[in-house]
């Protein structure tokens, strides 16, 4: 699997699936989340309200994922994810983890070849951006290695981006993904 690291606007990226970095209501927000929302138009907010309605009525848990059309985005899909908030006590790097491995689990199995993600939990969910790309590289390379190994031998997935949009994020997640111990 390779990984892509973009400094952008994830809502303009061509790729099967984007991922918001979405907060437990599903309802928009800001940052990433009202951006895409924005993006996509309301068709995107009613998917969401239906999901309340239907299969998720308390909320999407944090380190989970679900996916909706991505109605007037160019990607097919949006994944959403909750990442943890560390101002809200939510430390723990498993479930920043869960967000990466669960939404790839989710792209999987829509049959993505391609996904798009933002530094989730690195915006004003507090949590390093240093951290956040040594976490999702972990996930994204332990998905793949699960992939090959025939846990998940059926995922089409080849390529994921990371698109981020403050240069200095970017520049973090390029010198991590560097510095790793196995560059993809």
């Amino acid at each position: 699997m390779r990984i892509d690291i973009l400094h952008g606007d994830l809502t303009t990226r061509a790729v099967d699936a984007i991922v918001n970095a979405a907060n437990s209501s599903l309802l928009g927000g800001g940052g990433v989340d009202g951006a895409i929302h924005r993006a996509a138009g309301g068709e995107l907010l009613e998917a969401c309200r239906e999901l309340r309605r239907t299969q998720l009525r308390d909320g999407l848990p944090v380190g989970s994922a679900v996916a909706t059309s991505a109605f007037r985005l160019p990607a097919r899909w949006v994944i959403h994810t909750v990442g943890p908030n560390r101002h809200a006590g939510q430390r723990d790097p498993a479930l920043l983890a869960s967000c990466f491995h669960e939404s790839l689990a989710v792209a999987s199995g829509l049959g993505a070849r391609s996904v798009a993600f933002p530094a989730i939990s690195a915006g004003i969910y507090g949590w390093d951006p240093a951290q956040v790309a040594e976490v999702a590289f972990d996930a994204v390379r332990s998905f793949s290695s699960s992939s090959s190994a025939g846990a998940a031998s059926d995922s089409p997935l080849e390529v994921v981006e990371f698109v981020l949009f403050s240069e200095d994020t970017t520049a973090v997640f390029r010198s991590v993904f560097a510095s790793s111990p196995e560059d993809s």
